[in-house]
């Protein structure tokens, strides 16, 4: 027995009010709770290699010759330095250095030499206080 014959049914309606708020609180909350960490950035000249004639008759800046090998073995000035540790090479830097103020630092390093051994002097240089760094490279013929 239907007795509403002339009314006409109601459509159900989705109220979509409510599921914009919890979108929006759960917006809020991921906005709030999320961290930024801001990587630490090393500035870095690189070097421009070029072939010239070096004049002989100019006199050479004080330098200090450090050669790293492929097993992470370290000489100075052509003497092998007994430790690897950072506080012996900054110590050995020192006495090759003498009385000089700000000595330029050759670093010498093997093509299989790891990167560490070569921050490991980059780092004792900088603890002795000296901030004059290069490196060798060496041409290939026909280049």
């Amino acid at each position: 027995m239907n007795f509403q014959r002339g009314n006409p049914k109601e459509e159900p309606e989705i109220n979509l009010v409510p599921m914009i708020d919890v979108l929006l609180v759960i917006l809020i909350f991921l906005v709030v709770s999320t961290t930024y960490s801001k990587f630490a950035e090393l500035e870095i000249t690189l070097p421009e290699a070029a072939t010239q004639e070096i004049d002989k008759n100019v006199e050479k800046p004080q330098a200090i010759d450090i050669t790293v090998n492929a097993m992470g073995e370290y000489t100075i000035n052509q003497i092998p330095v007994k430790s690897t540790s950072m506080e012996y090479l900054r110590d050995s830097l020192r006495t090759a250095a003498q009385d000089q103020p700000d000595p330029l630092i050759i670093i010498n390093a093997d093509a299989k030499a790891t990167h560490q051994s070569v921050i490991t002097v980059m780092e004792a240089a900088r603890l002795a206080g000296y901030n004059k760094i290069t490196f060798t490279t060496e041409i290939k013929p026909g280049n």
